[in-house]
């Protein structure tokens, strides 16, 4: 299994990086190999990837998230099978340290493309520096999903606290 590490440093705050990253529908439009996500469950998605005429999807299961912190997740395909976390991490008023590691295990013949020297981590850097221009060009998010999964269990979003009952009257 060989692994990947690549950091980035983008000038935006930590939740903001992490509620566009929970976003994965928006992929496409910032990352070149990402064609398709559709979110099946809050906890799997499926995925389309490809270079050129070079198309593959499977699925993976987020197996655990944590607001602002990390998102780990795990593919559910047997061949090539990879799996990767990205944490969040705040180096500065506004500035945010995003961390990707991704395993693969290559296997058969989609696996030689996952063990070509440096091929990987040039296109995991890529796509992490597209992404940095994403946010940072929209300066917010374009939404969130704030919710916990620990050992693929999904735990419900906080309530937002309850609103007064008091009626506002139009004042003047």
């Amino acid at each position: 299994m060989s692994t990947i590490t690549e950091t980035i440093e983008i000038a935006v705050p930590v939740r903001t990086a992490y509620d566009q990253w929970t976003q994965f529908k928006s992929f496409p439009r910032f990352m070149t190999v990402v064609k398709r996500v559709e979110q099946v469950k809050p906890n799997v998605t499926t995925w389309v990837i490809g270079v050129g005429p070079v198309c593959r999807e499977f699925q993976a299961e987020i197996v655990e998230q944590e607001p602002d912190s990390h998102l780990a997740w795990r593919s559910l395909e047997r061949r090539p099978s990879h799996r990767g976390e990205v944490s969040f991490r705040s180096v500065g008023e506004g500035s945010t340290s995003v961390s990707v590691r991704l395993e693969v295990e290559p296997r058969g013949v989609a696996g030689v493309l996952t063990v070509a020297p440096g091929l990987t981590r040039r296109v995991v850097r890529a796509e992490l520096g597209h992404f940095r221009e994403y946010i940072e060009g929209l300066g917010e998010a374009g939404g969130a999903w704030r919710g916990t999964i620990r050992n693929g269990h999904v735990r419900p979003v906080e309530p937002e606290p309850p609103r007064s009952r008091v009626p506002c009257w139009p004042v003047g």
